[in-house]
């Protein structure tokens, strides 16, 4: 992934508004509060609650 950390700085969850951390090997930008992860496609991020990944049930977000 390719993405300017500036970029990362002002995007949120859009689920909670937690801040994202980028997850490189997984392709995605994954919440610290909720879990979710949303997918990067060719270095943009796809922040659509209905396309993000959910954590599995009872698992505790990172």
């Amino acid at each position: 992934m390719n993405l300017d950390p500036a970029l990362l700085d002002i995007l949120a969850c859009p689920n909670c508004r937690a801040e994202l951390r980028a997850d490189d090997e997984a392709a995605e930008l994954v919440c610290t509060s909720c879990g979710y992860a949303y997918p990067v496609r060719d270095d943009i991020p796809v922040l659509l609650v209905d396309e993000a990944r959910r954590p599995p049930e009872g698992e505790p977000s990172s």
